[in-house]
């Protein structure tokens, strides 16, 4: 957490959940020039497996939309599905448009 205070370039995102307005998500991103560093990932246990990280990391998208998003060695692996899951929906769109 002292990091995120202490640091400008450092940001934190949390997630509510719509129904009870709890906070059940957070990100923590590290901003540079032209990149997006995710160094944290943290979903409640009971709200895992229902697609929130893809939903984050979309927000974060549309909030640093000339950026690109990158990871560190723990968050990379989470990155690397939502990259293969865009290219799937823009690969679908593309076909879908012949």
């Amino acid at each position: 957490m002292e990091s995120y205070i202490e640091n400008v370039d450092r940001k934190l995102f949390l997630w509510k959940d719509e129904e009870t307005d709890n906070i059940v998500a957070l990100i923590g991103v590290q901003i540079h020039e032209a990149m997006v560093l995710v160094r944290h990932i943290a979903v409640s246990p009971s709200f895992r497996q229902e697609g929130i990280v893809h939903r984050l990391l979309d927000g974060l998208q549309q909030h640093y939309p000339t950026s690109a998003i990158n990871g560190t060695l723990e968050t990379a692996p989470f990155i690397a599905k939502w990259n293969q899951k865009q290219q799937n929906r823009s690969d679908e769109e593309t076909s879908g448009s012949l």
